[in-house]
């Protein structure tokens, strides 16, 4: 018998089922439905997996907690990383679908790093949009091959691109294939964004996944 889906969440079938889902991951604020017209612009034809998430900050939807602006509760983001994977696993087999390329904005960017850091074999590569490094002493883990795509804005007051440089480093480290650009923008998204999504999202697919010996499409 599957697991049970322990989050509230919407999934989006498309007209290639066998295409690499995307799991979307809402900023503070989000839900389910919030980055699904991101998830169409970036892949049409993708089976699209997006939770709530669980964490309450003053009535608005989070991953995990923290204490401040930047300051993290890592024991919070282990516990909510490891959960959401569990969920991945759970809606994979319920839904029938590949392990998915997170698709994440700000704290749903960061949740999606925390996976790949302690959960490697969940994702099949990452979109990670004003993004940090959500852990301050990760063990190393294994991300041979995997695909990962970091965008931050030179302006962006709340990830700094320090953070994101960070995060690109400790992906490298690990062995992911990471392409890393900084905009000339804030916190907020951009079309250059989307074009750069979509643009990765299309190189990234044709990519041979070395840990499996397939394509990532």
């Amino acid at each position: 018998m599957n697991a049970p889906l322990t989050f509230i969440h919407r999934f989006d079938k498309a007209a290639d089922m066998v295409a690499r889902p995307l799991l979307l991951l809402h900023g503070t604020g989000g839900d389910e439905n919030d980055l699904v017209p991101l998830g169409r612009m970036i892949a049409p034809d993708a089976p699209l997996l997006s939770p709530r998430g669980k964490v309450l900050e003053n009535g608005r939807p989070r991953f995990f907690r923290r204490f401040a602006e930047g300051k993290f509760d890592e024991e919070d983001v282990r516990f909510r990383a490891n959960e959401l994977a569990d969920f991945v696993v759970a809606a994979r087999k319920h839904y029938g679908i590949a392990a998915p390329i997170a698709l994440g904005y700000s704290n749903g960017a960061n949740i999606a790093a925390a996976i790949l850091l302690l959960r490697p074999r969940v994702l099949a590569g990452a979109i990670l949009l004003r993004a940090t490094l959500p852990l301050s002493q990760p063990a190393p883990t294994d991300l041979t091959g995997v695909p990962v795509l970091i965008n931050s804005g030179a302006q962006d007051p709340m990830m700094l691109p320090q953070g994101s440089a960070s995060l690109a480093r400790k992906l490298q480290q690990d062995g992911a294939v990471v392409e890393h650009r900084t905009l000339t923008t804030g916190h907020e998204l951009s079309q250059t964004d989307v074009s750069l999504a979509k643009q990765w999202l299309r190189t990234a697919a044709s990519r041979p996944d070395q840990r499996s010996g397939r394509s990532v499409s």
